[in-house]
């Protein structure tokens, strides 16, 4: 990692793909993680690789609903723990909201190894080592979650995250707050809130915004949700992809 230049015009982008390979290495990553960052990779450079005007109003909207939320939780993946774990653990930390462990591709040991890792960037007890309740609907082994986290939660924050889970936490009355590049897809048409960003720049926005809107009321967090609609927010990326492209042409 320490081989690439920071003036490369790809560095960024370099470090991040470098992460996840780490993150395969050590255990953390699952070799389908790969693909999915690629994929995501793809869509940042559509959207120019910042965070458009959309995505930051669906940020601010997130950090306002887990402020708001009696039991939020973050839901953590393999490339979540890899791309973004100190990020995740301070947003824990902030919020009070635990980090559950909850994978697609799922073994005891590659639990035990994220719970580690994350424990490693400053988490205190992180859930989903030994889960005790199921989410309805599901036959994958994501369907394994927490009875005192993902299954009980009012609001789940997941960095990033399969479609069908999603379907079936937001038809248990829960609202998902959603990090996804690929505004077409599945989990970010059925979010309660889809961030359409990458999440090396989402968590740590999120962060930010937590730690200045905490001191706010309660009135004052209800009006930034209540002025955010997630359909428009996607229809503007959609605009932006478009624009861009044709610019580009």
């Amino acid at each position: 990692m320490t081989d690439i230049p920071q003036d490369h015009p790809r560095y960024h982008s370099l470090m991040t793909r470098h992460r996840i390979v780490s993150g395969v290495d050590k255990g953390i990553t699952s070799q389908e993680g790969l693909i999915a960052q690629g994929r995501g990779e793809a869509f940042d450079y559509l959207i120019g690789e910042e965070t458009l005007p959309s995505a930051r109003a669906a940020e601010y909207a997130a950090a306002a609903t887990i402020l708001l939320a009696e039991r939020p939780v973050i839901s953590v993946n393999g490339n979540a723990a890899a791309l973004v774990p100190a990020e995740l653990v301070q947003l824990s930390d902030i919020t009070g909201a635990p980090l559950e462990v909850n994978l697609f591709y799922r073994t005891g040991e590659r639990v035990l190894k994220i719970i580690e890792h994350l424990q490693a960037h400053g988490a205190g007890q992180v859930l989903g080592g030994q889960p005790d309740a199921a989410i309805p609907g599901l036959s994958s082994q994501r369907c394994k979650v927490c009875r005192s986290g993902i299954y009980s939660a009012d609001v789940v924050f997941v960095p990033l995250e399969d479609g069908d889970r999603c379907e079936a936490l937001v038809g248990m009355g829960k609202k998902v707050v959603a990090v996804d590049l690929n505004p077409l897809s599945r989990t970010a048409q059925c979010a309660t809130i889809s961030i359409v960003d990458n999440v090396v720049r989402a968590v740590p926005n999120m962060v930010g915004m937590v730690m200045e809107l905490k001191g706010r009321d309660a009135g004052y967090l209800h009006g930034i949700v209540k002025d955010f609609n997630n359909k428009r927010g996607l229809a503007d990326v959609m605009d932006f992809i478009s624009r861009h492209l044709s610019e580009i042409n």
